[in-house]
């Protein structure tokens, strides 16, 4: 099954607002089964969680904090400013931030290039939490070399929910876009992973269960 952009945000709000499961326990299963999918492929570490400052980062904060608790090597990059954290993003971040992982912020327009590589040149892994599937356009300076920089990292990608830059509804790059070797995609895959094209971006696509009802998923789409 896939759903578009606007699927996956009315299911979102059908499930959150109608059936009554807060955001954050949807953010926490996410989390928590994207980890669980990292180690199944074999994720030992060093891993590097690059976050962004909306959901999808809200969902990388889980997912190291789940790595950590598995013994890997993980650490957080936030390309934002903590204070600029809202809603269940920043409730996650408040867990990270005490409870053991790293977290190193890259915050505003200017972000270090050296130190930024140096951050990745380990990383046996990457998960891109920068941009969920409601990204519209081009992503915007610093992203662009962020995106840039774990492409050329070397190192093995992890997609939360969608590659950041690629777009949900054609699976074609909206400028920038982090070529990723899986993606975790949450409950359901979106629209624009069925066509040939996204593969180069998506990988291998992997359906992560974050406690919607199936009935409500099904619906959906």
């Amino acid at each position: 099954m896939f759903l578009s952009r606007e699927q996956s945000r009315v299911l979102d709000r059908k499930v959150i607002d109608e059936i009554g499961v807060p955001g954050v326990v949807l953010m926490e299963n996410a989390g928590r089964g994207t980890a669980e999918l990292l180690l199944r492929l074999g994720a030992r570490g060093p891993v590097v969680v690059c976050c962004g400052k909306g959901n999808n980062g809200g969902d990388g904060f889980v997912v190291a904090r789940w790595l950590d608790n598995a013994g890997v090597a993980v650490r957080v990059l936030l390309f934002a400013r903590p204070e600029d954290l809202t809603g269940d993003a920043a409730v996650m971040h408040n867990i990270i931030a005490r409870s053991g992982p790293p977290v190193a912020a890259f915050p505003g327009p200017d972000v270090d290039g050296g130190a930024l590589r140096r951050e990745l040149a380990a990383a046996d892994w990457v998960v891109d939490a920068l941009f969920g599937s409601g990204l519209r356009g081009p992503v915007r300076p610093p992203f662009d070399r962020v995106i840039d920089a774990i492409n050329a990292s070397g190192a093995r990608v992890l997609a939360v929910d969608i590659p950041s830059g690629l777009d949900a509804d054609t699976g074609a790059p909206l400028g920038p876009t982090i070529r990723a070797e899986a993606t975790a995609a949450i409950a359901a895959a979106k629209l624009g992973f069925s066509r040939p094209e996204a593969a180069a971006w998506v990988g291998r696509v992997h359906v992560i269960d974050m406690g919607a009802p199936r009935r409500v998923v099904e619906a959906a789409g």
